[in-house]
């Protein structure tokens, strides 16, 4: 089962490639055949083919931003398809539901697909996608592109924080623990990418691309935005740099940086905030404790029941001992 991807590929003419290519042509195969088997599916659940890509339709699940590819991010890989007259590592598809009107969905490879449909309407159609069709749930699906596309340098932290907070509703019934130990991420690090998706549109427009805004400033700012008059300054604030934003980029000059955006949201925002006076920590609507600044950290008062959920808890004073941190900073 470990070489059925590669097997299946040898029965395609291709011209021979430099060693290095073959190399890591190889190894991403390799790595493809491992997180199939992953989800039990055995060669006799694989079929492999050759389709078009408007047989196919991009699964709504997938984290990636499909609209925004485009002949410049895709332009290596556009000439390598050519040069090949096929893609080498294959996308995933799965059978549409009955009445679908593309025989297939599209689980991993938007990037392949999409190049694949540009070079049929730039003078390759004979250009065909080559594929393996699987069979897996939606929350498999979700699972095994997340595992590609966080190797992928052009998936955004936003991107990857949108389909997260999509997906915990969706496959996990609303429990982020769950999600969690689906993904191998700790509460704390899926805490913190639910806290990325949630930032307002201002916000993200303030910043020269929306791959610059990443969880390390949502972690700064999500606390300034739970309070009413401070997220009414940051928002404000961010408008501003918006436009200043826009207009920089039409004049074709250097845009803002990311340290420089960050600094400004947290200089737009004042703290009334008295040294010692204190924030309450709540766990499932209940107040377990009090946090407040003490003269060299932060001084915490928590009591734990019997029956508390753990990961709850310790989530629930990582994210007030960062807002702490953030509004003692930014006074």
């Amino acid at each position: 089962m470990a070489n059925f991807v590669r097997d299946i590929l040898t029965t395609l003419s291709y011209e021979p490639e430099p060693a290095e290519a073959l190399k890591a042509e190889g190894e991403e195969l390799v790595r493809l055949d491992q997180r199939l088997a992953g989800f039990n599916q055995g060669a006799a659940r694989r079929v492999a083919l050759s389709i078009r890509p408007s047989d196919c339709s991009v699964w709504d699940g997938n984290p990636r931003d499909v609209p925004g590819l485009s002949y410049e991010s895709c332009r290596s890989l556009i000439d390598s398809i050519a040069q090949e007259d096929g893609n080498r590592i294959p996308v995933l598809v799965r059978r549409s539901a009955p009445g679908a009107d593309q025989p297939y969905e599209l689980l991993v490879g938007s990037r392949r697909r999409f190049s694949v449909n540009w070079l049929n309407h730039n003078g390759r159609p004979e250009v065909r996608l080559n594929a393996l069709v699987v069979e897996m749930s939606d929350e498999e699906a979700f699972r095994l592109a997340d595992i590609e596309n966080r190797e992928r340098e052009d998936i955004t932290e936003l991107d990857r924080a949108r389909s997260y907070q999509r997906a915990v509703d969706r496959f996990y019934g609303g429990v982020q623990s769950r999600m969690a130990e689906a993904l191998s991420l700790s509460n704390s690090q899926l805490s913190r990418l639910l806290s990325l998706a949630l930032m307002p549109d201002d916000v993200v427009n303030a910043f020269a691309t929306k791959a610059e805004l990443r969880v390390r400033h949502s972690e700064v700012l999500t606390p300034l935005l739970r309070r009413p008059e401070q997220r009414l300054q940051v928002l404000a604030a961010a408008s501003q740099i918006a436009e200043e934003q826009q207009r920089l980029a039409a004049s074709g000059e250097r845009m803002i940086t990311a340290a420089t955006v960050l600094t400004r949201l947290r200089s737009a925002t004042r703290t009334d905030q008295p040294a010692g006076a204190e924030t309450p920590i709540v766990v499932g609507g209940v107040q377990v404790g009090k946090v407040r600044l003490a003269k060299d950290g932060i001084a915490l008062d928590v009591q734990v029941a019997d029956d508390q959920n753990l990961d709850e808890m310790l989530t629930a004073l990582g994210r007030v001992i960062t807002e702490t941190r953030a509004l003692s900073a930014a006074a």
